[in-house]
């Protein structure tokens, strides 16, 4: 439990590490691009351009699996 609790904390940290930066880019993050969609409907799709759809669907996805990777490591490391 205390391994999957490590893993979950490291995904969090990276996650929002991750946002602030694009936040500070102007990429959309999901919370911003959940609102949009929910203001302008499927029109919202229109709206975001190539590195928004490049940040969303592939590297967000890949940097929450570094998160996870990162908490496997310290897991091993404090656990075992």
């Amino acid at each position: 439990m205390i391994r999957l609790y490590i893993i979950g904390l490291a995904i969090l940290i990276i996650a929002i590490l991750a946002n602030a930066i694009i936040a500070k880019i102007g990429l959309k993050s999901w919370y911003g691009f959940i609102e949009l969609l929910s203001k302008e409907g499927s029109s919202a799709f229109s709206k975001l351009n190539i590195f928004d759809y490049l940040w969303l669907f592939i590297a967000y996805p890949f940097i929450l699996g570094i998160g996870y990777w990162l908490g496997e490591k310290i897991s091993n490391l404090i656990l075992n």
